[in-house]
């Protein structure tokens, strides 16, 4: 049976190519097309679809983002965004999946003329996989600060009750995909601005939106982030990695940014960083695995467990997609909420720093 689509796009012509490629092979059935969100939520209890494609400049009164919110609070669907927006403007990008879009692919790797090509196939298994997900709206951002805790929390538990210690860390690795916007606006949200350990993330993204995300993590979250240069040293804050390298921790401790390592599933990937974090820091280190298709970041947790470090995975219920937690869970990390994720770091022991 073929998975029904709404298209919200305001250009006709577009927005036909598009469906002349994915209706190319039956897989998908087209089922509205809306030139404006307005329309798009007025058709969306009627047609009912698995899921809806999206630019982000659409006329009327409402943005891609404001528009992706209405979507998910009253009819929660799949959305992937298909956008030109890239580089810094691509902090559009970054807001909508905020909102709740599951992933944004650039235009321009969407070529409507082209429907019999390989990539076109890849894209309609691509958006196959993504219509078959889960959808409930975003986890709410946090509070501009919160308050330190005057001590640590309850030991986190993993599923089978085996406690996981508070140690003193020297390094955290974030590894996030599909839905990670939000739910590392909600784990960084309510650090303090002056948090002293460094903090890695690898989180998947097309290209040309890396940067855009790093530009809205920035204002989003109090503590500093930056995109990660090649051997810059290791200094608190956030460094998110570029979009098309690998992100290592040398041990001198500073980053290195790896093109020509075979790409695997993804570049940068989660199990690289992990993996870097574990030779480097041993039992100094902490891995975090948050939403995400796949098994990324599993080999590296259970690279960061063997050398006596933690691993914490967001739990099912709040996962867009438990892929990738369930995968580091399998690996020996805690399931945690995204609330205990974030006070854990919070109250990592006092001392433990970068250096």
């Amino acid at each position: 049976m073929s998975l029904r689509v709404a298209i919200c796009e305001d250009s006709f012509a577009y927005a036909h190519g598009l469906q002349r490629l994915l209706e190319a092979d039956g897989a998908f059935e087209v089922v509205a097309i809306s030139q404006d969100a307005e329309s798009l939520l007025r058709v969306l209890p009627q047609v009912q679809p698995d899921l809806v494609t999206m630019d982000l400049e659409l006329g009327g009164g409402l943005d891609g983002a404001a528009a992706i919110r209405r979507i998910m609070a009253s009819h929660p669907v799949p959305i992937v965004v298909l956008s030109a927006h890239a580089g810094r403007s691509g902090r559009f990008v970054a807001e909508a999946l905020a909102a709740g879009a599951l992933e944004a692919i650039p235009k321009a790797d969407v070529r409507l003329g082209a429907a019999g090509d390989p990539r076109a196939a890849a894209l309609r298994r691509r958006l196959a996989r993504l219509a078959e997900q889960r959808t409930a709206p975003p986890p709410a951002a946090p509070p501009p600060r919160r308050p330190v805790p005057t001590a640590p929390p309850p030991p986190p538990r993993a599923p089978t009750d085996r406690p996981t210690r508070l140690r003193r860390t020297s390094v955290v690795g974030i590894v996030a995909s599909t839905g990670g916007p939000p739910a590392l606006r909600t784990v960084l949200g309510g650090l303090p601005p002056r948090y002293r350990l460094p903090i890695l993330v690898v989180q998947h993204i097309s290209d040309g939106f890396a940067e855009g995300l790093a530009d809205w993590l920035a204002d989003v979250v109090p503590v500093p982030v930056r995109i990660a240069r090649d051997g810059q040293p290791l200094a608190p804050g956030v460094t998110v990695a570029p979009t098309g390298a690998h992100l290592v921790l040398r041990p001198d401790r500073r980053l290195h940014l790896d093109r020509r390592a075979a790409a695997g599933p993804h570049r940068p990937s989660g199990d690289v960083l992990l993996s870097s974090l574990a030779a480097t820091a041993g039992g100094g280190a902490l891995g975090i695995v948050l939403t995400g298709m796949g098994r990324d970041g599993a080999a590296g947790a259970a690279a960061i467990v063997a050398a006596g470090g933690d691993v914490w995975a967001q739990r099912p219920s709040e996962s867009a997609v438990w892929g990738m937690p369930a995968a580091a869970v399998q690996a020996g990390a805690a399931a945690l909420s995204l609330d205990r994720i974030g006070a854990g770091l919070t109250a990592l022991p006092p001392g433990a720093s970068g250096a």
